[in-house]
């Protein structure tokens, strides 16, 4: 019985032979018999039922042979069937190939009438490539024009002058001349020479589609840095040596730190708060958003940890930065995490820092916990960092005396424990400031205490005064400039490519170029800013951010160096480091997996062979060479780079050895850093040794060892 279609039946949609419900093959859906195609994924019942044998018309497979002039790529779309394809026929007598993997192949209108209903079929016609296609019409004038601007200036035409890209192109007159024709062919015009080189031109494009490759080919490892100049050679310019801008006050970077849960974010909080840097509308934002969380005693911490996550945890994960005016100076708070996970963040933005105030909790068994009397804790940890970093004026704000109800007595046992600790770590009493305060009740904060049971026993200066009257740091602006990258920002006043950092020597200018290692790539400064006020310069000190243009943002990283182009700094993959083990438990063995960091660069190593201790007091190296390293050890070693050799093949030249403790010993890294030897520059010359999530030792460059050949051996 014949049963018509409808108009809202594709030539598919008919009678089927098989009753009851269908398991589709691909998602296993049970189907209503009445379903022509599965529910869920769309696969069609069975195409079997509406296709059987026949052979493909001669027309078309003739058709498609005519290709002059057609893109292979369209080409291989429309290419006869193999000769293990068979040919279907769809339903109202289409045609179409099935190739012995079983896939369907036929013309896009076949397909979309067989498919589609009546009702959504438009009248397609399809393309049959027997010209050129208007792709490759386009193709082949764009391949003319270019054969037009190389050959025309040699070759003398009459007609007009059109402006082309790059020249002046002659658009010929082909109606008056019949010459012309014959020029243009030469010239790569539109003859049949210009279908014939397209279509080889088509060959070589698809061979090299086919070897496409998203993956990003370096030219070199390794960039081409013209020969530095002696430092000694460098005179700063005379804008250099000019005086600051009045407008603009010295700037000292202060860091907080201390043990996790101290309070050191209150007090940034606080402090900012009663000096007018936060406004009161954030400020009651921040209370409000407190205590619907729980966490109403965080409200002036969420000034500085302003983060999802930190909020979510209570604690701070990353440095924060804030500003805010004294007598002297504008202060660089950098606000730093006591958690001991976030100990490598600490390191990365607090060695930029001029003085330091260290937080501890006077509350009982806080003190005792951060000082480690179970285990290592972060204020001894904090406290020989920020001496490492160069630190020699310290303030010891003494908080949450309010705990212990203001006592002079439990502010005179931290004095005197923490005291000891700090003279063994190189603190002179004289550089060292002990503040008691309350941060929460803003107690001893900016003005003098006004609790009569703290203001009656202390009679020192608050926290402010104490800040205001450091001394001054010492800003070299005589030497090249050396600005290592904190961190690199995007923002919309900057550009898309900007650095954050503190200029350690040297000054720079806006449109002056920097050479930015360890990539060797040159760029311009376009924008300097300090808390957000824009500059035409900085000086040595300043904490600043710089928008540059002329550079791709992949060789701009954290832990890079901005310097003079004339004047590189050291890219180093040896390295001689003369450190001092801590107080450490385990003791250090060779192999033992570390990070190395300088200023804030990080990289992984592992010590390869220990060489000799030093004698801690001759300073001279000894002849033993130990087998490990144990606490307040002394050692120098030599570091390098090494990517392929093993470690047990390695020889004493090709690694880098450091001296840990008192002794020499061989480490690993894992890619170059920047650095300067300590004598010729401090802030390039400290060196951090951490492994399970603790400080093992700290020291400082005493060598960068020069490799030769080793451009040579990467670039190969």
């Amino acid at each position: 019985m014949f049963v018509p279609k409808t108009d809202n039946q594709s030539d598919l949609e008919g009678p089927h032979r098989n009753a009851g419900p269908w398991l589709c093959s691909i998602c296993s859906q049970q189907n209503d018999t009445s379903c022509m195609s599965c529910e869920v994924c769309g696969v069609l019942r069975d195409l079997s039922l509406y296709f059987n044998n026949s052979n493909e018309p001669e027309g078309g497979a003739k058709r498609r042979n005519k290709h002059s002039g057609v893109s292979v790529l369209a080409r291989s779309l429309f290419a006869p069937s193999g000769p293990k394809s068979k040919a279907v026929v769809f339903s109202d007598g289409f045609r179409g190939n099935k190739n012995a993997t079983g896939h369907m192949q036929a013309s896009l209108g076949t397909l979309h009438k067989t498919y589609m209903t009546h009702k959504q079929r438009h009248n397609i016609v399809p393309f049959k490539f027997d010209i050129p296609s208007p792709d490759d019409m386009v193709s082949t004038g764009l391949k003319s024009s270019r054969h037009l601007r190389k050959a025309v200036p040699s070759v003398d035409i009459p007609g007009k002058m059109v402006m082309g890209d790059d020249d002046l192109v002659v658009e010929k007159d082909t109606s008056t001349d019949p010459s012309s024709s014959v020029k243009l062919d030469e010239l790569g015009g539109n003859s049949s020479t210009v279908a014939a080189n397209t279509q080889n031109e088509t060959l070589i494009l698809d061979n090299e589609l086919q070897h496409l490759s998203l993956e990003r080919k370096p030219k070199n490892s390794k960039t081409k840095i013209k020969k530095p100049v002696p430092v000694s050679q460098y005179k700063p310019e005379p804008w250099m040596l000019q005086g600051e801008d009045q407008d603009m006050p010295r700037q000292l970077n202060l860091a907080i730190v201390g043990h996790v849960d101290s309070g050191k974010s209150t007090l940034c909080g606080r402090l900012l708060h009663a000096l007018g840097r936060i406004s009161k509308k954030q400020m009651h934002k921040n209370e409000k958003e407190a205590k619907e969380k729980g966490k109403g005693s965080f409200a002036y911490a969420w000034a500085m940890d302003d983060s999802a996550d930190e909020r979510a945890r209570g604690i701070t994960m990353n440095v924060g930065v804030a500003y805010f005016d004294t007598k002297n100076y504008q202060v660089v708070m950098l606000d730093s995490p006591g958690h001991k996970d976030f100990v490598p963040n600490m390191i990365s933005g607090v060695t930029q820092a001029d003085a330091a105030v260290l937080v501890v909790d006077a509350s009982l068994g806080s003190f005792e916990s951060g000082m480690g009397v179970n285990g290592v804790g972060q204020t001894k940890e904090h406290s020989q960092l920020i001496r490492s970093f160069g630190v020699e004026n310290l303030i010891v704000a003494v908080n949450k005396m309010d705990s212990v109800e203001y006592s002079a007595e439990r502010f005179n046992y931290v004095k005197s424990q923490l005291g000891i600790f700090l003279r063994s770590c190189g603190y002179k009493e004289s550089a060292i400031t002990w503040v008691p305060l309350s941060a929460m009740e803003n107690e001893n904060l900016v003005t003098a205490a006004s609790d009569t049971r703290l203001s009656s026993w202390f009679h020192g200066t608050c926290l402010l005064e104490a800040i205001d009257s450091s001394a001054p740091p010492p800003r070299d602006v005589s030497r090249p400039l050396r600005l290592p990258i904190c961190d690199v920002i995007s923002s919309h006043v900057l550009g898309q490519v900007a650095v954050c950092g503190k200029v350690v020597c040297g000054a720079i200018g806006s449109d002056s170029k920097v050479l930015v290692m360890p990539s060797g790539e040159l760029a311009t400064v376009k924008i300097i800013e300090r808390d957000s006020s824009r500059l035409s310069s900085a000086r040595a000190g300043d904490n600043i951010a710089i928008g540059l243009q002329g550079i791709d943002p992949i060789h701009v990283m954290s832990g890079g160096v901005l310097c003079h182009p004339d004047y590189p700094v050291s890219v180093a993959s040896s390295l001689e480091l003369k450190i001092l083990v801590l107080d450490i438990t385990v003791p250090i063995l060779p192999g033992l997996q570390f990070e190395l960091h300088v200023h804030h660069a990080k990289v992984s190593a592992s010590l390869v062979r220990i060489v000799s201790l030093l004698d801690q007091k001759t300073g001279k190296a000894s002849a033993k060479k130990p087998r490990m390293l144990t606490a307040r050890q002394a050692a120098i070693i030599e570091v390098r780079r090494v990517t392929c050799a093993p470690l047990q093949q390695m020889s004493l030249n090709e690694c880098l050895v450091i001296v840990c403790g008192a002794c020499f010993v061989q480490v690993k890294l894992e890619r170059e850093v920047c650095v300067e030897e300590f004598a010729t520059l401090k802030a390039l010359g400290r060196a951090f040794l951490r492994s399970q999530g603790s400080t093992v030792a700290v020291g400082v460059v005493t060598r960068v060892v020069q490799v030769q050949g080793e451009r040579a051996e990467q670039a190969s």
